[in-house]
């Protein structure tokens, strides 16, 4: 389980260290940071894919997502005696994202890419990235550490050993350096990030793949688009709990009850609601029904992940949905670390209720997001 995310000078994030449980939800008004945080999260996964680079740079490049406010907010910006204006930079620019769990911890420093000729301008470029043993980094405990082209790691004698000196700054030591001889360590924590999973925003739209049958194989993890979601439904009821299943639509939709039909390998899914006489095809469910179907699918996965973010999945959902919602989403942070964004208060009223739900609630200040009442864990990032 993540014990504690890092991010640092990424859109209105300028310094944000949080505490995470094994049910995190972070809540707050528009445009207090929710999104950027759950992007960071996004962001650092894409690391461990090689896409950390293409991702960044896809959202407009380094200078477009960079903190825009003052390296340091002042006690007289804060108490409004003096302008926010800029101060003398101490620090290189530089977005940083990082996590530590009990056994292991990691972070990654992206800076501004050296000047010349090329065509790639707006690429940053991975100056450092540490991986360490425990919850906080020290010199005693760095597993594999790359400054520029160069990673070493740790060998059995206790010395640093070189085993890439020409990395480019635009690959990861995550996807590059990993092997299970001489960086296992390395290797394992990419594949348990590779495990994390992200559902934003299932499209339940009139074209929505999900109102559509699909060609049906076993599905023990749900698309992050929804498309599968009859054979993940169906999967779930013949290795996963078929009980619980049946349990959540019921929660959900009293009398109702859910089926999947195949016809020569296309799987759709069904719903037998009560006074009806037949069953309503997925092209007929209504918005928010299709939606809630998708978040029983990604949430009973019978292959869960180390890590599941929900961006807002209160969307549009009915009120009377969202106490059956938070009781899947406790139910499922049994078996899952889960992190929930979401600015619906009911919603997060009902999970504060459940046991061991932590409650991050994020607002403005000058311009940063800062979470109150939270007192960050213990960090440092390590030097370029």
């Amino acid at each position: 389980m993540l014990l504690t995310f890092a991010v640092s000078g990424y859109r209105s994030l300028r310094e944000l260290i949080l505490p995470l449980d094994a049910l995190t939800v972070v809540t707050g008004p528009n445009g207090s940071g929710k999104s950027s945080l759950y992007r960071a999260i996004r962001l650092l996964a894409a690391t461990a894919q090689g896409r950390v680079v293409g991702t960044l740079a896809s959202e407009g490049g380094l200078s477009s997502t960079l903190w825009a406010g003052p390296e340091e907010i002042s006690r007289g910006m804060k108490s409004g005696e003096v302008p926010v204006q800029g101060t003398v930079r101490k620090d290189r620019i530089g977005l940083k994202l990082g996590f530590a769990s009990k056994d292991y911890g990691y972070c990654i420093d992206l800076g501004l890419p050296q000047a010349g000729r090329t065509l790639f301008g707006r690429d940053p470029e991975i100056k450092t990235e540490t991986v360490w043993a425990g919850e906080m980094i020290r010199r005693s405990n760095i597993l594999a550490a790359r400054k520029g082209p160069v990673v070493t790691i740790t060998g059995d004698s206790g010395e640093r050993e070189v085993i890439l000196k020409d990395l480019p700054p635009f690959d990861s030591m995550m996807t590059q350096a990993s092997d299970p001889r001489s960086a296992p360590e390395l290797l394992a924590l990419r594949e348990r990030m590779r495990g994390w999973r992200f559902y934003d925003h299932f499209r339940t739209d009139h074209d929505a793949p999900a109102r559509r049958a699909q060609v049906g194989t076993r599905t023990p993890v749900l698309s992050s688009d929804g498309s599968d979601v009859a054979a993940a439904l169906q999967t779930i009821r013949e290795i996963g709990d078929t009980a619980a299943l049946d349990e959540a639509i019921e929660d959900a939709f009293p009398g109702a009850s859910i089926d999947i039909v195949e016809n020569n390998g296309l799987f759709e899914v069904v719903m037998m609601q009560h006074g009806l006489l037949r069953p309503l095809r997925a092209g007929e469910l209504s918005d928010g029904t299709l939606r809630y179907l998708l978040l029983v699918a990604a949430l009973m996965s019978p292959r869960p992940p180390s890590l599941l973010v929900l961006n807002e999945p209160e969307t549009s959902l009915h009120p009377e949905l969202l106490k059956p919602l938070a009781r899947l989403i406790s139910r499922a942070s049994q078996t899952a670390q889960i992190i929930v964004v979401s600015h619906a208060g009911p919603l997060v009223d009902e999970l504060a209720m459940e046991q061991g739900a932590s409650i991050v609630a994020l607002r403005k200040n000058l311009g940063e997001t800062v979470a109150d009442d939270v007192e960050a864990p213990a960090w440092s990032w390590p030097k370029r």
